[in-house]
């Protein structure tokens, strides 16, 4: 509800999401030492944990074949490879780490300040202040690594399904924000002697754009259910995440083109908000591999990648 609020508000929830979902893999898995260690110090704002290194530039959404490796030494692990698309890891303290170990994946606690790592931004067409990670004979300890060796797959997907939830709360959020201001200039605005909110082609594709954001957001609170009460839930995140996207996108056409001329001035903020809500069918999933993890997974279908 309050990344919702923060994009229906005309925010952008970026810079808060990614502490509620990474959290949620060392909640769920994090010994009690690492817990006690260092949920106390996040709570208390000492310590940030927003970065998620996960994504590579050579593996993409193909998470499994992730070149970083983590190397077992005497004195802990010695972790070499780089991660891409690694938002707020210049606004963090801690990383959450996928890399491999031997023919597994494991997932590592990283404290972004040690020797070996080397963090760039990456520019891009909204502000999430994403980069990439460079890892050099990065050492780190023992105890970094979260729940058992091998397992950090699983482990990631717990924070993906929670990801996705959050996602589709902050389209949700967004296509709020975007029926609330076409309305308002559809009511205002007046061409020809009457409201250009009184002619049907710039009713309509308002009003399915409400009624897409009104089925999202059911789906969404279902997923988030699910995801509180430890049920599976990866069909209903990735479906929250799909039409809640969807959706968002559909009103940011239909507010863009309520305000004609004037949704390209940087005044109205709609070019804006516009550009932001257009990353969410690509990140940080593809639609593409919604579609086909339910395809597969759901109704059973031939594996498709």
């Amino acid at each position: 509800m309050i990344l919702e609020e923060i994009n229906a508000s005309g925010g952008n929830a970026a810079a808060c999401h990614a502490q509620m979902y990474t959290m949620g893999t060392l909640l769920r898995h994090g010994s009690d030492e690492q817990k006690s260690q260092y949920l106390p110090r996040i709570a208390r704002g000492e310590l940030r944990l927003q970065a998620f290194g996960v994504t590579e530039p050579t593996a993409g959404s193909d998470t499994r074949s992730i070149q970083t490796t983590a190397r077992r030494t005497d004195g802990g692990w010695v972790i070499n490879g780089q991660k891409i698309w690694t938002s707020r890891a210049l606004h963090s303290d801690l990383m959450l780490l996928l890399a491999r170990t031997g023919d597994e994946l494991s997932v590592f606690l990283v404290d972004l300040r040690t020797k070996g790592i080397t963090i760039r931004p990456v520019a891009t067409m909204m502000n999430h202040a994403t980069t990439e990670i460079f890892l050099d004979d990065v050492e780190v300890p023992t105890d970094a690594i979260v729940g058992e060796e091998g397992k950090g797959f699983r482990y990631i997907l717990d924070g993906m399904n929670a990801e996705r939830i959050l996602l589709a709360a902050e389209c949700i959020g967004d296509g709020r924000w975007f029926v609330e201001r076409a309305v308002a200039y559809a009511n205002e605005r007046v061409v020809f002697g009457r409201p250009i909110g009184a002619n049907q082609g710039v009713q309509f594709p308002i009003a399915r754009a409400y009624a897409a954001i009104q089925a999202a957001d059911l789906v969404r609170f279902r997923a988030a259910e699910l995801f509180d009460r430890g049920e599976p839930c990866g069909a209903d995140a990735n479906m929250a995440k799909l039409l809640a996207s969807e959706a968002s996108w559909q009103a940011a056409n239909a507010c863009l083109d309520t305000h004609g001329g004037f949704g390209f001035a940087r005044e109205y903020d709609v070019e804006r908000k516009f550009r932001e809500t257009r990353l969410y069918s690509v990140a940080p999933v593809s639609n593409n591999l919604v579609l086909a993890y339910l395809a597969e997974h759901v109704l059973g279908l031939p594996r498709s990648y």
